[in-house]
């Protein structure tokens, strides 16, 4: 039996609500908060942005403009039906129905892809801007093996998968070269690689192993069958196994960056070089890894153009403007796998609706992208948004995107 002190228990201390683990929405998001802090801003700062378009489109009907002075409640009211059909045509569009999501779904895949090869480079304090590029090279390397081997569409398919991993890979790893020997900024070496595989691709195209005979433009052949993405629901859908990939990239990226040891390493170099080169980390060797595995994403988005589109031959602008959109999706994210999944639905729902939206309430495109701009803008400030709404903050860890010029 043993003696009783005399000493008070000692009683553990609560664990105050900063101090607790994250759960997984608040890994999901990359947000140190609750659930509702990590939709509610999110959310508000789209309201915010549909709210402000609201008034663009109002003020682009001419018509109703030149009422104002007779009837400014007629006038006004036309506004109010205008900015109506024209957001419910945008909603219409991109979810009333189950092709309309097929298309929200088709329009999100190459975005996913070409967003996480952002965020991917954004972690580790890279700043891939040469995703464009990346997709072009291997978009020509998965057309390369779809047109010159013969082989059944389960081998032909992952075979021209690799080869755009490779091309991809190689292409962004050029940028991981220099910055590792050199020092040159992955901005400026990425923005001239773009131009370079822009022009090669145009070169490529005007050869016998991709141009498609009697033709005197770029255009290349058409895949055969084999090489070309089957549909998930039939061929009246257009959504292909791409969008399989691109999820199965997400949870990959997940996986490689908060599960593994390499992905700790590509986020202490991108937090602090300095500090990861004390630790033994090989920053060099480290750079050129993660630009090679970003180019790689990248090159399965422009797989995905080639293989995944109709009529599953390409021109040297296949890969439009992904690359540049990625950016903006690796922002709306917060450089996060799931944040990069929830924006690219987000941006392929406003590309599937806009096109509906123009049809039927005759509003330019263009006024989709001025949307898509104002959410961007809302999102990258989340103290303007809870300014605005007076939503009280709580304390969240910084997102790592690059190291800036000076780095």
């Amino acid at each position: 039996m043993s003696e009783d002190t005399g000493s008070p228990t000692p009683i553990p201390e609560e664990t105050s609500p900063e101090e607790q683990p994250p759960n997984f929405l608040e890994r999901a998001t990359g947000a140190r908060s609750g659930v509702l802090q990590a939709i509610l801003v999110p959310t508000l700062a789209i309201l915010s942005a549909l709210i402000i378009g609201a008034f663009i489109i109002a003020l682009t009907d001419l018509e109703a403009l030149s009422l104002f002075r007779e009837d400014a409640l007629g006038a006004l009211g036309q506004m109010a039906g205008g900015v109506w059909v024209a957001y419910r045509s945008l909603f219409l569009g991109a979810f009333g129905s189950i092709y309309a999501i097929s298309e929200t779904l088709f329009a999100a895949t190459p975005l996913i892809l070409a967003g996480l090869a952002v965020a991917l480079g954004f972690r580790a304090g890279l700043f891939n801007i040469g995703v464009t590029g990346q997709m072009l090279i291997g978009g020509m390397a998965a057309i390369f093996v779809g047109l010159n081997v013969q082989l059944p569409a389960v081998l032909h398919i992952p075979l021209a998968l690799v080869a755009a991993i490779i091309g991809g890979a190689i292409w962004a790893g050029i940028a991981g070269v220099l910055k590792a020997r050199t020092g040159a900024h992955e901005v400026i070496t990425t923005i001239m690689l773009n131009f370079i595989a822009l022009f090669f691709v145009e070169y490529l195209l005007k050869t016998p192993l991709f141009q498609e005979p009697g033709r005197n433009n770029p255009q290349s052949e058409i895949l055969p069958e084999s090489a070309q993405f089957p549909f998930l629901f039939g061929a009246d859908y257009r959504v292909s196994i791409g969008l399989l990939i691109a999820l199965a990239a997400v949870f990959f990226v997940y996986w490689l960056l908060f599960r593994s040891s390499l992905g700790f390493e590509f986020r202490a170099v991108g937090f602090n070089p300095t500090a990861g080169q004390y630790a033994g980390m090989k920053v060099a060797s480290l750079y050129v890894l993660v630009m090679a595995i970003s180019g790689s994403l990248a090159g399965l988005a422009g797989a995905n153009q080639a293989m995944g589109l109709a009529p599953y031959q390409v021109t040297q602008a296949f890969a439009g403007t992904i690359g540049f959109d990625a950016i903006a999706l690796a922002l709306l994210g917060r450089s996060h796998p799931f944040g990069v999944l929830w924006a690219g639905l987000l941006f392929g729902a406003l590309k599937a609706g806009g096109r509906q939206m123009q049809a039927a309430a005759q509003i330019p495109l263009e006024l989709v992208i001025v949307v898509q701009a104002l959410i961007i803008v809302f999102i990258a400030s989340p103290e303007l948004v809870r300014a605005i709404y007076r939503v009280k903050a709580r304390e969240e860890e910084p997102t790592q995107l690059t190291r800036g010029w000076g780095g």
